[in-house]
């Protein structure tokens, strides 16, 4: 019986892989194909570890404790934006036959982790428990959810998050939890000049220790290249702006999930409708109906390098507030080299419909700047600062 019976049509990563490739879905990447190597040799490894540990299910069963999991050695996987690091993690996530497993962003992960040790020091101050260190029962939980953990985008930018990695990882690793990441930089790289970078450097050695470490090399941005054949300007709107907006998003994001998130600038929240990675999607009313300045434009400029933005309305004399806004909004991610895509009523010289005032003068330069952003020379701009980010 093949560990994979009844879980998947495909019996490998490399088979799915190259099933894409005979399909012209995607064209073959000799990184990627290392890379999938390595993920069916550790889908080999942990069927191997998960059929030991039932087959001696009736020996601990009798026993007065269960005996601790043989450690498996996961995998880290860096490599610039787009060159399909998540791709190859959806094939492995979907063929790694466990059952408690678990598919997360790094980001994502580590907020629940913060609520639960908030949870347990609460449950301290009540009195309904005496385990003054929350860090080993935290670990404790998620490893009995989930023994393989699959983590998106791995990087390290809050303290907060700094702080705490070497001891709940030490704990994962401990309860025999395998880790495979993807991440755009080396494990020596993450939270570079971070704050107190000293107590978080242990982790590294940690991390090392319990994962291969692969780099997906290569010059071709996968996802830049499918999303720069799209459109990138979409009028007139309607039910087809707003299924093309979907599907470039789609592309973006590579299919996953996106969530709501909040920028914090100068102790206000600026609202994320849609996140995932360094993409973003916003509604018009969402950056230009609401009081939102030049910081928090910058704010979402620095955190994320895609922005969708839908429903552009036509602007008259009585949107002169939302004109503004847009006008600097537009500024913004010009200077920024933003990879925009936008659904709009009208195209960018009919975008707005005012014929005095100073907005009108202005807007001839964010009509022109909309042009250019479309072009082939600011796309392949915009992929080269992301690339050196």
């Amino acid at each position: 019986m093949s560990p994979h019976d009844g879980l998947s049509t495909f019996r490998s990563v490399r088979q799915k892989y190259e099933n894409l490739v005979a399909t012209a879905q995607i064209a073959s990447d000799a990184s990627q194909l290392a890379v999938a190597d390595a993920l069916d040799r550790l889908i080999a490894e942990i069927a191997t570890k998960r059929l030991e540990a039932k087959s001696s299910s009736l020996g601990w069963l009798f026993a007065r404790r269960r005996p601790r999991r043989e450690l498996v050695k996961g995998l880290y996987v860096h490599g610039d934006v787009g060159r399909g690091k998540t791709m190859l993690m959806d094939m492995f996530f979907e063929l790694v036959p466990v059952r408690r497993k678990r598919r997360a962003h790094f980001n994502d992960f580590m907020a629940d982790v913060h609520d639960r040790i908030q949870k347990h020091r609460q449950a301290l101050k009540d009195g309904k428990t005496r385990e003054t260190d929350p860090i080993p029962p935290v670990a404790k939980a998620l490893a009995e959810e989930a023994w393989v953990l699959c983590f998106d985008e791995f990087t390290v930018t809050d303290i907060a998050d700094a702080m705490v990695l070497s001891r709940l990882f030490s704990g994962l690793f401990d309860q025999g939890v395998v880790l495979v990441a993807t991440s755009n930089v080396m494990p020596r790289d993450l939270y570079r000049d971070g704050l107190n970078r000293g107590l978080f450097e242990p982790f590294i050695a940690i991390l090392e220790n319990h994962a291969s470490i692969m780099s997906l090399d290569g010059d071709t941005d996968y996802r830049r290249e499918k999303l720069n054949r799209l459109p990138v300007y979409i009028t007139p709107l309607g039910s087809e702006a707003d299924r093309l907006m979907d599907e470039a998003w789609a592309v973006a994001t590579s299919g996953h999930e996106a969530h709501p998130m909040t920028l914090t600038v100068k102790g206000r929240s600026v609202a994320v409708p849609l996140a995932n990675g360094r993409a973003a999607r916003f509604g018009f009313s969402d950056l230009c109906e609401r009081p939102l300045a030049a910081r928090d434009y910058l704010a979402v400029a620095a955190r994320f390098d895609t922005v969708f933005i839908d429903r552009v309305p036509v602007l008259g004399a009585e949107k002169r507030n939302e004109a503004k806004r847009f006008i600097l909004l537009i500024d913004t991610f010009y200077d920024n080299h933003i990879h925009l895509v936008m659904s709009a009523e009208a195209a960018p010289e009919k975008l707005y419909a005012g014929r005095i005032g100073t907005e009108a003068f202005e807007f001839e330069r964010t009509a022109s700047r909309l042009t250019e952003m479309q072009s082939r020379e600011w796309l392949e701009t915009s992929r080269a600062r992301i690339a050196a980010e």
